[in-house]
Parts: structure tokens; C-alpha cells; sequence
């Protein structure tokens, strides 16, 4: 009998030990998805005041090339013009110092991604004549900087985005510095203090006033402009992959914040998480470089690169055939990578 009341004792004993277990367990499950909601609900507000603060439409009457039809970010193959702009200059606009054209199309998976070297002699419509494609913004802003980029390669441009070297500089920085492996030993002039900084060949972190000069160093670089175009989407891929990383997590909405302060693009701010989205997804695995060939000339004692008529061509051929491509394969909302659509 005894024995009897002391198993009963012992089995609710147990089952007020396991009880409690769970309720613990239950409530720091509560507590871990109250404070990733909190964090969520951070980024969703950071994003919505960054996305409507950088947002700046361009003006419909500009004559480049555009589509007939609306786009969709997630569905619809798709053209971004990346520019990096230089800080201005008193009364002027500043240059265009960093000239990337990107076509994603998401249905084939085919990434491309064109860099146009700064000193490649164009046609600027805003100018009247052929100039440098790094001085066609100071003559209009971007929408300068888009037609003369039309002039040279004969596809629409959907979308831009603009930063400038103080917003580059601070984006790094929240990100708490990126790794990049440098190609070779040089040294480059620092913005600000102006002083010069060793890049020792290897793997080497960098923070924000570093990550500047290291993509905009070019004099020193064996391969020109190409070296430093090189140089660009190696910086480009470590800001991606560091903002994207779990250990970035708590740091994305001060990111985000400084989009705001430092970046424009026409990009409408219910579609600037699509576009992450889809910017996330893309790898070394499926980007395909493509080199602007040409040669150097001294035109009336001005340095230009000269593109070659036929890579021109070539590269404006591939992209159009990426922008028209049509496979059943696509990018979804939910799924963390591509999936088969029927």
C-alpha cells in the first residue's frame, strides 16, 4: 500500500517536473520569437524610411531606351545600372567613377554583370559630342549617365542605383569591415586623411575608408582599368556576402539607415525587398563577367579607352538575348533558392 502511494507521488512528481520543463522551454520560445519579431519589425521600419528617402523617379520625357511594359523584379528579366558617384565638386555634379551594368534574368538563372571602364570615350547626349562616360553626370546627373551608357550599349535600362564614397565608406563600416584577398603589394592614397596605405598581397580586412581606396586605386594596377573593375565586384561580392550572413544580422537596419543618407535609385520602395531578394541570390556560380574590349588613344593630348566596335555588339547581343530568354525556371517568394515552376 505504501509503496503504491509512493509510485503515485513519483509519477506526479514527474509529470509536475516535465510540466514545468515545458513551460520554460515554451516561454523562451516566446521570448526568442517576441525579440526576432521586435528585430524584424526594426528592419521592416529602417527599410520603409531608407526605401522612401533614396527613392527619386526619373523623368519619362528622357529619350534612352525603355521598356513597353511594367516590370516585375521577381519575374521579369531585368537591367540595373550601378553607379558609383564621386563626391561633388562646388557647382558641379560629380562623376561618374564607377560604371556596372546588371542583367538578371531570373526565369533562366543568367546573371550578367558589365563593367564599363571610366574612361571609355562615348557619345554623351547631354553634352553634344563624345566625351569620358565618368563625365556624362556631371552634365545631368544619372539620367545623363544612362543615356550615354545607351549610347554604347543598345538595351533598356530598367532600374538605377547611385551611391556615393561616404555612403560606400559608412555602409562597410556598420558592416564591421569586409575581407577581401588582394591580388598583389600596393600602396594607395587614403580619402580624408590622405594618407598611404600599404595592401599587402593576401587575405586582408579592410574597413570602410580602406575599401574605397583599394577599388578606386587603377595607376598602380598592372591590368588598368580592368584590374580595378576586377577589384570593384570582388568589393562588391564581400558586401553582399557579409550583409547577408547571420552574424550581420544585428547590424542590417544601421546598413539600412545609411542607404538612406547616401543612395538613389529608382527603384519603387514596395519593390526594394524584392530586389534584395534577388540580389541575395546571385553567386560566382552564375554570373558571367563580361570585358569591354578596346584599346588606349590620346585624343588632342586626353587619354580615352576606345571600345571596340565588334565586342560592343557582342556584349549588346547577349544582352538582349538575356532580356528575352524565357525557361520555366524562376525565383519564388518562399523558397530559399531556384525552383522548378510548371
Amino acid at each position: 500500500m505504501v509503496d503504491s502511494r509512493n509510485a503515485r507521488k513519483l509519477v506526479k512528481k514527474r509529470k509536475k517536473k516535465k510540466k514545468k520543463i515545458r513551460m520554460i522551454l515554451l516561454m523562451l520560445f516566446f521570448l526568442f520569437i517576441g525579440s526576432i519579431s521586435v528585430f524584424g519589425y526594426n528592419i521592416y521600419l529602417e527599410t520603409k524610411k531608407a526605401s522612401e528617402k533614396i527613392y527619386e523617379a526619373l523623368d519619362p520625357s528622357n529619350l534612352w531606351k525603355k521598356r513597353d511594359k511594367k516590370i516585375e523584379i521577381r519575374k521579369d528579366p531585368v537591367t540595373i545600372l550601378l553607379v558609383g558617384v564621386e563626391n561633388q565638386y562646388h557647382d558641379e555634379e560629380g562623376r561618374s567613377d564607377v560604371i556596372m551594368l546588371l542583367t538578371v534574368n531570373p526565369k533562366t538563372k543568367k546573371v550578367y554583370l558589365l563593367s564599363i571602364p571610366r574612361d571609355t570615350r562615348v557619345y554623351i547626349p547631354s553634352e553634344g559630342r563624345k566625351d569620358k562616360i565618368t563625365h556624362s553626370y556631371s552634365y545631368g546627373g544619372i539620367e545623363s549617365t544612362i543615356a550615354a551608357v545607351n549610347e554604347l550599349i543598345d538595351v533598356p535600362i530598367d532600374y538605377y542605383i547611385t551611391t556615393d564614397f561616404e555612403g560606400f565608406e559608412e555602409i562597410v563600416d556598420s558592416l564591421g569591415g569586409i575581407t577581401v584577398n588582394v591580388p598583389f603589394t600596393f600602396k594607395a592614397q587614403l580619402t580624408g586623411s590622405l594618407k598611404w596605405h600599404t595592401f599587402h598581397k593576401g587575405k586582408q580586412k579592410l574597413n570602410g575608408n580602406e575599401a574605397l581606396a583599394y577599388v578606386r586605386m587603377r595607376k598602380s594596377d598592372p591590368k588598368g582599368d580592368f584590374g580595378r573593375n576586377e577589384r570593384q565586384k570582388q568589393v562588391i561580392k564581400a558586401i553582399i556576402e557579409k550583409s547577408t550572413s547571420i552574424t550581420s544580422l544585428t547590424k542590417l537596419d544601421d546598413v539600412i539607415a545609411n542607404l538612406g543618407d547616401h543612395v538613389r535609385t529608382n527603384i519603387p520602395p514596395s519593390d526594394l525587398l524584392s530586389f534584395i531578394y534577388l540580389y541575395q541570390k546571385m553567386d560566382d556560380a552564375r554570373v558571367e563577367t563580361l570585358h569591354l574590349k578596346g584599346y588606349d588613344d590620346t585624343i588632342n593630348e586626353v587619354y580615352y579607352y576606345i571600345p571596340d566596335e565588334q565586342s560592343v555588339a557582342e556584349i549588346t547581343k547577349t544582352l538582349q538575348q538575356a532580356l528575352e530568354e524565357k525557361e520555366t525556371t524562376s525565383f519564388t517568394q518562399n523558397d530559399s533558392d531556384f525552383v522548378t515552376s510548371n
